[in-house]
């Protein structure tokens, strides 16, 4: 809602209280300003000027060469593009100097040989946007009307010596949807009264009800109807203050009957609509449900197709307008209108909300009706729009108003005791303060011992119950008011526990590794739920579920990542990593809720190394993916504790699979998906790993230790040992550690070979062992004692033995 400070002031006297002022306290009292703008920042030099001649530009087509009284001692010539200048016209001119939006500064100067001294302005070059201008000054200069006034300010005139308050009103706020509503809530911050529009007026001697009859068939949709009948009026221009706080609320004008109807929308939040009463084709107005499939045409000239869910009002055949959304164009005001039929109604929220979403037609009319309007606002609105058309149109005003009426809408009344209003709110406020913040919000109430009972204004339909009432008071008397308590009691502050920092770095270590989190569904099909779990148990189905793809609960992440790939290859991104944290889902019986275990899992395909200008591409391969989890388990603290064990696993390549175990315990696997898999996927080699992230982060982890860095150098030897080929890597290298310690600190391969030059059945391994103390420096008598041991354990152990 936009609030004109200016406007305002016509309702509640802001003596002493500055915009912005008033937008602190507004925000203070719980309806948030989320800005106040000034309209005539950055412009000065503007005045209104008096066209005494117009010619054209000796050498432009398009230029006219125009003399301008600005109020100054002598005429100026202002060279002027705008096609509707002329003669005899009061317009807006920037003389030299003047500052207009966007810091653009007027000269002097000429313009294809003639002199120019100032600009006349149009209303977009005052900062007015184009869909708020008059249509008739959209492509050319604003003319003000005959009696304004040379060399005053022209901004004043427009009205844009103003501010705007741009309220953010919650949906229960609907009443603050008027200049009346908030003049209510300002009076009530301020102390102050409010005054009401004038809407005296003098009746023809005519009633309204001899001309029109009111008849509605859904009274539930529309329970009050009110119809004015004004006659004789005549269609032109409304005055130029009206034009102007159309504008700067963002609604363009277009003549006094229709802008009248707009104004009253901004004044009394009550949507009106004015209906040609000769172009009517009766005298009747039926309200009633649409037919489905019955045609309209509304006043954008669009023909809409409605149905039964949609009110529309008519002239006891066909429509004319779509309740409280828009009119129709069989019945518009035009220039040629001469009676109206002024509408005035309360229709249910919920049925426009249906026409207006249904059409795609939001207008600042649907929109009150659907956050709900002031019953007993109805009729007033249309009174004070009669007195205008009354005062602006020439028109006469018949008696009285034909109507329907089957309205109950009653004011709520709620009653709270002075105990609980303190208890809540924390504070010690007497009854004499509760019930002074009621008056202030034009609440009528009485008191009874320590309970006072309020009735609330139909105006405020967001108060029903106590704690609307607790409310009310707890904003009126000031949130910076209420005294602030610490909590009383112990408490323990809020923080991670180990499991979740550890969970953290887990995530943050993977994408810091390239990897992109994905979340996937915890539901899956049948088929798939089994697929690479790690714990075989049956599956969980939902009792209803949406489909066939997704009735399965997940027993394993690997399938939906196995998808995310699929997905991504087929839009040819054909390199990425992915990594996902969620639960599985194991069976405990019928009777019994499924258990819920945290998992690790990731994918990885195409190349992982790609540098174009070096010309260097690598592949991902088994040892990229198991470098990335060997990082890991390091970043835990947990690199001494895992070891990788060859074996198969179902839907992974039977020679590049290996089984991850924790202390000796199987919690997952790592491996290449199966070739049949990956054709069946149309996935390039893509290799996986799951595993118990339960298990992993719940492992105890000893503290971190610091070694200083050695003094003494180290030794290093090599060794190739021929050893069978089912002997793996990981128990050679345990044997030379035991066997090695303490001096030996390190061991790994670097070489492999299985050729034909190696006797059937073997292969060649090669480790680089290095020894160290660091306490002295080692001799090699010392370092081969060490090594013939190591190298005995290892023909003792796994038959291995040095290659000749």
């Amino acid at each position: 809602m936009f609030v004109s400070y200016k406007w305002l002031q016509d309702y509640v006297d802001l003596t002493g209280v500055t915009a912005k002022e008033l937008a602190e306290k507004i925000t203070k009292s719980g309806i948030e300003v989320e800005g106040v703008e000034v309209l005539n920042e950055g412009i000065k030099g503007v005045v209104v000027g008096h066209v005494l001649e117009r010619e054209q530009h000796p050498n432009a087509d398009k230029l006219n060469k125009c003399l301008v009284d600005i109020g100054a001692d002598e005429p100026v010539q202002i060279i002027c593009g705008a096609p509707n200048v002329d003669k005899g016209q009061k317009v807006a001119v920037a003389t030299v100097g003047a500052k207009l939006p966007g810091n653009f500064k007027i000269k002097k100067a000429k313009l294809r040989g003639e002199e120019s001294n100032g600009m006349i302005c149009s209303l977009q070059e005052l900062g007015m946007e184009g869909k708020i201008v008059p249509k008739e000054y959209a492509e050319g200069i604003f003319v003000f009307p005959a009696d304004a006034v040379v060399g005053t300010d022209a901004i004043a005139e427009l009205n844009r010596d103003d501010e705007v308050l741009e309220l953010g009103l919650t949906p229960n706020r609907s009443d603050c949807l008027s200049m009346l509503g908030v003049a209510y809530e300002v009076a009530a911050i301020l102390g102050k009264d409010v005054k009401l529009p004038e809407t005296n007026l003098e009746a023809a001697a005519e009633k309204a009800s001899d001309y029109v009859k009111i008849v509605v068939e859904v009274p539930e949709d529309n329970p009050l109807y009110a119809a004015k009948i004004i006659k004789n009026v005549k269609i032109g221009p409304s005055p130029l203050w009206m034009q102007t706080r159309l504008m700067n609320s963002g609604i363009r004008p277009h003549n006094n009957v229709v802008d009248i109807t707009n104004y009253i929308l901004l004044e009394y939040g009550q949507p009106l609509h004015a209906f040609d009463y000769d172009r009517l084709g009766s005298k009747e107005i039926l309200v009633r449900r649409a037919n489905d499939g019955e045609k309209f045409t509304t006043l954008d000239d669009v023909e809409r197709t409605l149905t039964s869910d949609h009110l529309v009002i008519t002239n006891g055949t066909e429509p004319v307008a779509l309740a409280g959304v828009m009119g129709g164009a069989n019945s518009e005001v035009t220039d040629d209108t001469t009676t109206v039929l002024l509408e005035a109604a309360y229709f249910n929220g919920q049925t426009v909300r249906k026409a207006s979403k249904d059409h795609g037609l939001r207008s600042e009319a649907s929109a009150r009706f659907e956050k709900g309007v002031d019953p007993n606002r109805v009729r007033p609105a249309g009174e004070r729009a009669a007195y205008l058309m009354a005062k602006y149109a020439g028109g006469d005003v018949l008696e009285g108003a034909a109507e329907v009426d089957t309205l109950t809408i009653e004011p709520a009344v709620v009653s709270i005791t002075l105990e609980k209003i303190n208890r809540v709110l924390g504070t010690d406020l007497e009854m004499s303060q509760v019930k002074d913040i009621f008056n202030r919000l034009q609440f009528e109430s009485s008191v009874e011992g320590e309970t006072i009972t309020v009735t609330a204004p139909t105006r405020r339909g967001d108060i029903k119950i106590e704690e609307d009432l607790v409310e009310e008071i707890a904003r009126l008397y000031g949130y910076d008011h209420i005294p602030m308590t610490l909590p009383v009691g112990s408490s323990t502050p809020g923080r991670l526990s180990a499991y979740q920092k550890n969970r953290r770095v887990v995530r943050q270590y993977l994408e810091g590794a390239g990897l992109y989190q994905a979340v996937t569904y915890s539901l899956t099909s049948e088929d798939k739920a089994a697929q690479y779990a790690l714990e075989k148990r049956e599956a969980i189905h939902l009792a209803m579920p949406m489909s066939e793809d997704r009735s399965v609960l997940r027993l394993s992440l690997l399938p939906q990542l196995l998808e995310v790939m699929k997905y991504n290859s087929a839009r040819q991104n054909d390199s990425l990593a992915v990594y996902e944290t969620g639960n599985v889902f194991l069976a405990n019986g019928a009777d019994a809720l499924p258990e819920e275990r945290e998992h690790l899992a990731a994918a990885i395909t195409g190349l992982w190394t790609n540098h174009s200008w070096q010309g260097e591409k690598k592949p991902v391969d088994f040892f990229v993916l198991k470098g990335i989890l060997e990082g890991l388990f390091a970043k835990l603290g947990l690199t001494d504790k895992v070891e990788y064990v060859q074996a198969q696993v179902d839907g992974l390549h039977p020679g590049r699979t290996a089984e991850i175990k924790l202390n000796g315990s199987a919690i997952g696997f790592i491996g290449q998906v199966h070739p049949s898999v990956q054709k069946d996927l149309d996935l390039k080699d893509t290799y996986v790993f799951e595993l118990s992230l339960k298990a992993v982060l719940e492992e105890e982890t000893e503290d971190l230790h610091y070694v200083a860095i050695p003094r003494f150098p180290s030794i290093t030897r090599d060794i190739a040992l021929v050893a069978n080929k089912e002997t793996v890597s990981g128990t050679l290298k345990n044997i030379i550690l035991e066997a090695g310690a303490p001096l030996l600190k390190e061991a790994y391969v670097f070489d492999l070979y299985e050729g034909d030059k190696m006797e059937e059945g073997k292969k060649s391994i090669a480790f680089s062992l290095k020894y160290a103390d660091p306490e002295r420096t080692l001799t090699d008598e010392e370092v081969t004692k060490v090594h013939e041991k190591v190298l005995a354990a290892l023909e003792e152990k796994a038959g291995a033995v040095l290659r000749g």
